[in-house]
């Protein structure tokens, strides 16, 4: 079953080495295991509905709490705690476009908000009801998650918009095609909420982001049907799916996505290649961008991050003889490690990891071979349950993450990182943070960071601490000048740097469309932009 106040199946576990617990401890300290709150002590403090009963409407507890947070870890540190903040009141599970057209219309009549709920996977806030602003209601998509249509001949496949990762692609794999669409939470987030936020997935240097993947759609407005057509290209002014895509819920409810499809790949493989230090890499993984070879992911891991991953991946005996060998050939303590994926054909994916390879190795590359590339693939999607062994231990765990232009991605690297090795210095604790780059582009890269520290003596220190250290991670993004968000969306947590980004003309803007498809604020009020919720 899924954890209600955790990451994922409570039956799968990320066992952490004892290597990796000595490690923690001598970097940040010795950590005191939390005391959570029980379920049925968080079920007490859900509060009566607001809401007269309804029939299409849950009004269960256990519906609300587990439709009341996303996965931050302000989220996790709430619901841990017991102390969990607004509920929804109530929960609905439309299962067509028509129950959602119902829904807007008793909301707009009622004055009660929508809240749209993918997967709940969100970590900035997305999902989460606001105070002061009259009921809501969750509006949990999870029964709209049909194959409605394909057309082969077109590679267009459409979905209900709830249809999870797993369930996509399983669907499309009966038909022997692939969207290719792997977000770290592709286990249980959903098409709608990847294009809501316009997302990215692991292996979008072949697939594409999201927007490239997203052909069209039906949108459910508080104003209407928003109908957009599919077109493999138009000059018919400006494109409305660009309204659509980041608009988290405010322009109301996307119940249908079509998207563009691809054949299953006939091969797949993913290399390591260690390199003697950050700078080698990072003008390798430059150099590999700007080839444009038939790639479809990489990944390059600063030493801090190449150095965790090895303490976290057991096999200790395996590993001494791996390092001793990359150390013999030049690569030691400041490694870092490139992760490279080719996808397609048996020729392009030869040719591919061929030309990298060689790339790779005028800057001092060293091949590690599949190994690498194989356990990261084994466990692509459980790196989230590492967070609830860590919480269980007693270490939080959070990520920020940007993108910015090649000229500028060391300055706005390092000017994070210091943020966050410092920012809990007035609580005389330490911070592990490590940086990984995960979407390379021609141009330039995402940057992603993470960040470990001991929990607080509290829930509210720990949160204290949390919000201390995201403030002066997202500041230091800002001063750098990358995008405030390059996969996460905005929620309420980016809310606060987007105009740094998009400039007070562009905020009125956004507004300005926000207002005319749900003039009277119904959906997702704060999100995105702090304005429009109904008076």
């Amino acid at each position: 079953m899924r954890r209600w106040n955790g990451w994922g199946d409570d039956s799968h576990t990320y066992a952490v080495p004892q290597r990796a617990q000595t490690a923690f401890a001598e970097w940040v300290g010795a950590p005191v295991p939390p005391s959570d709150a029980p379920l049925e002590q968080a079920l007490k403090a859900v509060p009566p509905s607001r809401l007269p009963s309804a029939s299409f409407l849950s009004f269960t507890p256990e519906d609300r709490l587990r439709h009341a947070r996303g996965q931050s870890l302000g989220d996790w540190v709430a619901l841990r705690s017991g102390v969990v903040g607004p509920f929804p009141d109530a929960v609905a599970f439309p299962e067509s476009s028509d129950d959602v057209r119902a829904l807007l219309d008793w909301a707009k009549r009622t004055q009660t908000r929508l809240i749209p709920w993918g997967g709940g996977t969100s970590v900035a806030g997305h999902v989460n009801p606001e105070r002061d602003v009259g009921p809501s209601v969750t509006v949990d998509m999870s029964r709209m998650s049909k194959l409605l249509k394909l057309d082969e001949t077109s590679r267009l496949a459409t979905f209900g918009a709830g249809v999870s990762g797993p369930d996509l692609e399983a669907q499309l794999r009966a038909h022997g095609l692939i969207l290719g669409h792997f977000p770290q939470s592709f286990e249980y987030s959903t098409l709608g909420g990847w294009i809501a936020t316009r997302s990215s997935g692991q292996q979008s240097a072949l697939y594409g982001r999201i927007e490239k993947l997203f052909a069209g759609g039906r949108v459910e407005t508080p104003e209407g049907t928003l109908q957009l057509p599919c077109f493999p290209a138009s000059a018919a002014g400006p494109d409305l799916r660009e309204m659509v895509l980041g608009s988290e819920g405010r322009l109301g409810v996307i119940t249908e996505a079509t998207v563009r499809v691809s054949l299953a790949p006939a091969r797949e493989e993913f290399v390591g290649v260690f390199f003697p230090g950050w700078e080698e890499g990072l003008a390798a993984s430059r150099a590999i961008a700007q080839a444009r070879l038939p790639l479809s992911m990489l990944r390059l891991s600063a030493p801090e991050e190449a150095r965790t991953m090895l303490t976290l991946a057991g096999h200790e005996r395996l590993l001494r003889a791996l390092e001793a060998w990359i150390r013999f050939r030049g690569a030691g303590e400041g490694k870092a490690l490139l992760l490279i994926g080719s996808t397609g054909t048996e020729a392009t994916v030869s040719f591919g990891l061929d030309q990298a390879l060689t790339l790779a190795k005028k800057h001092a590359g060293i091949s590690a071979g599949r190994t690498f590339g194989a356990q990261w693939t084994k466990n692509r999607f459980r790196a989230p349950y590492l967070r609830n062994t860590l919480w269980d231990l007693g270490y939080a765990v959070d990520t920020v993450e940007t993108a910015a232009p090649w000229a500028a991605v060391p300055k706005v690297l390092n000017s994070v990182e210091s943020a966050l090795r410092q920012g809990l210095s007035r609580w005389n604790e330490k911070t592990h943070v490590y940086t990984h780059l995960s979407h390379l582009y021609a141009d330039g890269s995402s940057i992603y960071t993470t960040y470990l520290f001991r929990l607080g003596s509290t829930p509210e220190e720990t949160l204290e601490r949390w919000r201390y250290l995201k403030a002066k991670a997202s500041e230091a993004i800002v001063a750098a000048k990358g995008t405030i968000s390059h996969q996460h969306g905005v929620g309420v947590d980016h809310a606060p740097y987007l105009p740094a980004e998009k400039g007070a003309l562009g905020i009125s803007a956004l507004r300005g469309v926000l207002k005319h498809f749900d003039p009277s604020g119904v959906m997702n009020p704060g999100k995105l932009v702090r304005d429009g919720v109904m008076p």
